[in-house]
């Protein structure tokens, strides 16, 4: 591994794409992208008799999916990087005592997914393993009881807030030729602007993102042309016009080559306010869409910047401003 500035990793020990496996809910089902996901469920209890049953089901059924695919044992796995919402990141611990698996449980909230995807990366590249294997899953539900109101209240939300996906996303990672390799990851920094407003995380998340993509271009030397796609995690309509504004003050121009997880994983007619949310919205765009074009040759470089706002509800009832964080993964297809 080569370390190009500040942030930004170089995986000069290949790592390799080897599966991926994707499980979502019902909205999820019945937006744009529902053609992309492995497995999906019409009802936000996914057969289980609670919410919490319900998220840890469908991170277990993305990773024995994704195992499935290159017909590997979770025995075969020497990481498990794991992480979620919930307090404690229980979703993701209570899966990995049934896996007897060596295990890494973290936590950037929405950018947790390639927070594991470049912690996984570096552990392969620096020859602590041969196979890792990353996830992070979320659940509309759990997610809306544990940090906003009781599901049952049933209070008006502004047009700003977003939408938690309900789904899981796994991808097992190995030194193994394959059409996809994970080239290099920019560690973010925290950003804080000040904002308290828990239901405009967009605009929350933009500056950590900006940071992280100015740092990455900086420290790598390129370009936003560069990249067939650039895609962030969850800043939604508001927070990804924001980001837009925020870069082209700093001179770097995204044009159609810049999409939002969040924004692609619904339809605009979808009762889903500014977009969707959560640690699983930019895993199952990711590895339940992007990686399948990168597969088809539609995508040779791609830029994930997954996006994440490091609250509690504590800390909002205290008065505090939201503390964000952005990772990014950069993906290239091998010639």
């Amino acid at each position: 591994m080569k370390r190009l500035g500040k942030q930004t990793w170089s995986f000069t020990n290949s790592v390799y794409v080897q599966a991926t496996g994707t499980v979502v809910g019902p909205t999820e089902a019945e937006g744009p992208l529902r053609d992309c996901f492995d497995r999906k469920y019409n009802n936000l209890y996914c057969g289980e008799d609670n919410w919490e049953l319900a998220e840890r089901k469908l991170l277990k059924e993305s990773i024995d999916i994704c195992l499935e695919k290159k017909n590997r044992n979770i025995s075969d796995v020497d990481f498990f990087l794991a992480g979620d919402l919930l307090n404690q990141t229980v979703t993701s611990n209570y899966v990995a005592r049934t896996l007897d698996t060596p295990f890494l449980g973290m936590f950037s909230a929405c950018a947790t997914s390639m927070e594991t995807l470049a912690v996984g990366s570096m552990l392969i590249d620096g020859g602590y393993g041969e196979l890792v294997l990353a996830a992070t899953s979320s659940h509309h539900s759990t997610a809306e009881r544990q940090f906003r109101y009781p599901t049952e209240f049933g209070g008006q939300r502004p047009e700003t807030s977003t939408f938690t996906v309900t789904g899981a996303g796994a991808v097992l990672i190995g030194s193994n030729s394959s059409a996809i390799r994970v080239k290099e990851a920019t560690i973010g920094k925290v950003v804080d602007m000040g904002i308290m407003n828990p239901f405009d995380m967009g605009a929350a998340m933009a500056p950590a993102a900006a940071q992280t993509i100015q740092a990455h271009l900086r420290e790598t030397k390129r370009d936003a042309s560069y990249y067939d796609y650039i895609v962030t995690g969850d800043l939604s309509r508001v927070g990804s016009g924001i980001l837009r504004k925020l870069l082209q003050e700093k001179g770097i121009q995204l044009n159609d080559n810049y999409d939002d997880c969040g924004v692609m994983i619904y339809s605009p007619d979808q009762p889903v306010f500014a977009g969707g949310s959560g640690p699983a919205c930019a895993a199952v765009v990711t590895y339940g869409h992007l990686l399948k074009e990168m597969n088809r040759g539609n995508i040779k470089r791609l830029l994930v910047v997954a996006t994440g706002a490091l609250l509690s509800p504590l800390m909002i009832q205290q008065k505090e401003s939201i503390p964000c964080i952005a990772h990014a993964v950069s993906l290239e297809t091998e010639v």
